[in-house]
């Protein structure tokens, strides 16, 4: 029965265009896989206690429009993403709950507004976390969570449910190759450069940034996760030289042409 329920939440992501599924057992989140670790009041037992599987789900955000942040093209992607995962999240709590398991959708942001995360840079459910622990990927020198087929260029959602579905083991071979381009890329210098989690995102400042492009309607940044290596993504899309986009290389001058006009415009 547990094998069937994970095939027909298979069938809605490939229905929704989810580009990736995880599962973990609640169980998991009492298991420091480093320090310092995720508190007992962000664990899914507490915050549901009838959880005993936390599904994620993730869907790319496309590298071609990344590649133009901060624009108003990222901006809007960005916000479909974002949609399309809450919809998938709530369809997959609809149908283990018409099944007889008791579930809830999580949304993808835990927290009412830009203004409010720079108070309280803190939601009440990482999805990160939750997506490293249903073996989707590791975190990189970022703080994001990196997977195989997207690197860094992925949102999530989560789905707690009463049902005990197969899980997927952890990822222990580290994605991230400590190119320290991401560091490099940052325009408020947020990222310290040391391995996660020793190196924590400085989130006011990042979080000040994100502000400031949204009164222009161009967040958010994404400078960091475009140009990170990790991610079949880049093959599929051609992007596989690293200094593709490093401002002195001049290779790619039709690149960098269409990149500027997206920017100029739909921005105050």
């Amino acid at each position: 029965m547990e094998g069937e329920l994970r095939r027909n939440v298979e069938a809605i992501c490939s229905d929704r265009v989810v580009g990736i599924l995880g599962v973990a057992p609640v169980s998991r989140w009492d298991t420091p896989f480093f320090e310092p670790w995720i508190p007992p009041e962000f664990r899914p037992a507490s915050i549901w206690p009838e959880t005993r599987s936390v599904l994620v789900i993730g869907i790319p955000v496309h590298l071609p429009v990344l590649e133009t942040a901060p624009s108003i093209w990222y901006h809007e992607l960005y916000q479909t993403v974002n949609r399309m995962l809450d919809g998938a999240a709530y369809r997959i709590a609809c149908q283990l709950n018409d099944q007889g398991y008791p579930s809830v959708a999580i949304p993808r942001d835990g927290y009412g507004s830009i203004a409010v995360l720079r108070e309280k840079p803190v939601a009440f459910f990482s999805h990160r976390h939750a997506a490293f622990l249903a073996g989707l990927g590791n975190f990189g020198i970022n703080n994001t969570l990196l997977t195989p087929e997207y690197g860094p260029r992925v949102r999530f959602a989560s789905i707690f449910t009463a049902a005990e579905i197969p899980s997927d083991p952890v990822m222990e071979d580290p994605l991230c190759i400590r190119c320290m381009r991401c560091v490099e890329a940052c325009p408020v210098r947020a990222l310290p450069g040391q391995d996660y989690p020793e190196g924590l995102t400085e989130k006011k400042t990042c979080t000040a940034r994100a502000e400031a492009l949204f009164r222009r309607h161009i967040s958010p940044c994404g400078l960091c996760i475009r140009v990170c290596p990790v991610g079949e993504d880049r093959k599929q899309y051609g992007r596989e030289d690293p200094d593709l986009y490093r401002e002195e290389s001049g290779k790619y001058g039709n690149l960098r042409r269409a990149w500027n006009h997206v920017r100029s415009y739909g921005s105050g």
